[in-house]
């Protein structure tokens, strides 16, 4: 099974506030960006990497010594138009019905071997896999974000994490089934692939995982490398 990794670093980052995009900020001497590329470029599970960035970035990230770089994609109006973009350019690089997309974000630079292995292995029999988190809190349906309206069993709600690998072919087609509308109204990529009935498998992921997205984030991760 061929799998190519497609990662998201096309995100302006208004959350973050600074002068350019969180993932090409600095930590200890290297972009954000390169923390996971560097994982996904050791992989023996990945065979090759997409990247979705504007193009006046490219710069910083072709300097990156990625021996398995095969692309760039432009950013979309959201994520999913980005993983989309990606999906279209690659096409003419999928020659086999099982070949996988792994989709990761820039900025989640804690991204493991491990985590990158146990995607692959759970894709077994399934269309996909997706590492979560257990919730730890009790959760309530608000209709109105004054008034609650019920509670949920925790143990029945999880927190998706990334990367997240899907059949390219599947995927590819679940996407092309949804209006413009209903993608721009999608957040995370496994979205699409349940909304089509793939079969998603799901395990657990990593703490560590995070996701950059404020100052206070970049501060947790300085104090995990």
């Amino acid at each position: 099974m061929k799998v190519i990794a497609i990662v998201l670093a096309g995100g302006s980052g208004l959350r973050f506030g600074g002068s350019i995009p969180k993932q090409f900020v600095r930590v200890r001497g290297k972009m954000i960006i390169e923390y996971c590329l560097e994982v996904i470029c050791a992989s023996s599970k990945v065979d090759g990497i997409w990247i979705v960035c504007d193009e006046k970035y490219r710069k910083m990230i072709n300097k990156i010594k990625t021996e398995k770089f095969m692309g760039f994609s432009d950013p979309g109006e959201n994520r999913q138009l980005s993983v989309y973009n990606a999906l279209k350019d690659m096409e003419k690089e999928i020659h086999d019905e099982d070949t996988c997309v792994l989709v990761h974000d820039a900025a989640r630079p804690m991204l493991s071997l491990n985590l990158i292995k146990k995607c692959v292995e759970m894709t077994e029999g399934h269309d996909g896999a997706m590492p979560v988190l257990p919730m730890t809190d009790t959760v309530y349906v608000s209709e109105d974000g004054m008034h609650v309206k019920a509670l949920l069993n925790r143990r029945e709600i999880f927190a998706g994490q990334a990367p997240e690998i899907f059949n390219y072919m599947k995927y590819k087609a679940a996407i092309e089934k949804l209006s413009h509308d209903e993608i721009i109204h999608i957040h995370g990529s496994s979205e699409p692939a349940i909304m089509a009935g793939m079969d998603i498998a799901i395990f657990p992921g990593d703490k560590k995982n995070i996701k950059i997205t404020t100052a206070d984030d970049i501060r947790a991760f300085e104090q995990m490398i």
